[in-house]
């Protein structure tokens, strides 16, 4: 089997030798803007391995690879319209090179692309991964829809939080190791395994970029820190500080990110000092060990030799030790 960059190494060949139509020009740049941009791959990865663990063609699966990354990256250019950002990876967004006409328009031709990307798969697997890709796809949206929803909502259960973030996030990693095993024959019980473990996968991730965004390095992360902060969002950090602060405490949870009499910096720190005050890192770390151990306890579940399993183990391994 390939070891985790070998596969990466593997897509991104594939990846750059996708040809993309060259007019309307405008249309298809930020496509490949986007797609070059970098990126973890993490989505296109797990599919592959999981491919391979189940004793599949890597080769056959390699469009299927590209769709959810195609995929992936069209939500980013929509999110970042509705989040105003002007940096994606570290560099200008899409949606702040071209404008927001652009932006919709290029990210709906991806979405499209994405689905004649699933048709080069082997015909004979193609229904069962369509009924896996566009009910994941449909989930990612819903997802989108609750984060949204969030920002207008007085108070928000971390229960819920828990629910938008494994549609907006975890269910496009599942999504993909479940195909990736459909790829590779494996049993309707076996696809079900190991989308849960991939699932939980995606839930500690989540959670730990929640915690990357308030307490992480900016240099390396491509984005400044404190930007959940300042949007005033409701993520597991501060849900959880909402529910542990006094109500003097809470008061500055609430109103600090529309304060302008402070400087942006000011409102990141004061925020923070109420994380430190109520140990919010220390309880958000604990979460997140909770969902990675579940993973790995589901991926020692699967019916695959030990030596299978390994290149997955050191893909969940490598994804929860990034620091970006």
């Amino acid at each position: 089997m390939r070891n985790n960059d070998e596969i990466l190494a593997l897509f991104e060949n594939y990846l750059a030798q996708i040809q993309l139509p060259e007019e309307p020009h405008i249309l298809y740049s930020p496509i490949l803007y986007s797609m070059s941009g970098g990126g973890k791959r993490i989505r296109p990865t797990i599919l592959l391995l999981a491919c391979e663990a189940y004793g599949g063609n890597v080769q056959e699966a390699l469009p299927a690879a590209a769709a959810v990354e195609m995929f992936h990256n069209f939500t980013l250019l929509h999110d970042d319209i509705m989040d105003n950002a002007e940096v994606r990876r570290g560099k200008p967004s899409v949606y702040a090179k071209w404008g927001e006409n652009v932006a919709i328009l290029s990210g709906d031709a991806m979405m499209i692309y994405s689905y004649q990307l699933l048709q080069r798969v082997p015909e004979s697997k193609l229904a069962r991964i369509m009924n896996i890709f566009t009910p994941m796809a449909l989930q990612v949206c819903e997802g989108q829809q609750y984060d949204m929803d969030f920002e207008t909502c007085s108070k928000v259960a971390v229960v819920e939080y828990m629910r938008m973030i494994e549609l907006k996030t975890s269910v496009l990693l599942a999504g993909s190791a479940m195909i990736g095993a459909v790829l590779g024959d494996a049993s309707a019980e076996e696809c079900r395994k190991i989308y849960r473990y991939a699932l939980e996968l995606g839930l500690a991730f989540q959670l730990q970029d929640d915690l990357l965004d308030s307490y992480g390095e900016q240099a390396e992360l491509g984005k400044r820190i404190g930007g959940d902060i300042l949007e005033g969002k409701k993520t597991y950090l501060m849900l959880q500080a909402m529910s542990r602060a006094d109500e003097q405490d809470r008061d500055i949870l609430r109103h600090t990110y529309t304060d302008t009499t402070l400087s942006e910096e000011e409102r990141i720190s004061r925020v923070k000092a109420v994380y430190d005050k109520y140990d919010i890192p220390h309880f958000v770390e604990q979460q997140i060990s909770l969902r990675f151990e579940r993973a790995l306890a589901l991926l020692g579940e699967l019916a695959l030799p030990e030596e299978r399993k390994e290149h997955l183990r050191v893909y969940a391994q490598n994804l929860m030790g990034r620091k970006k």
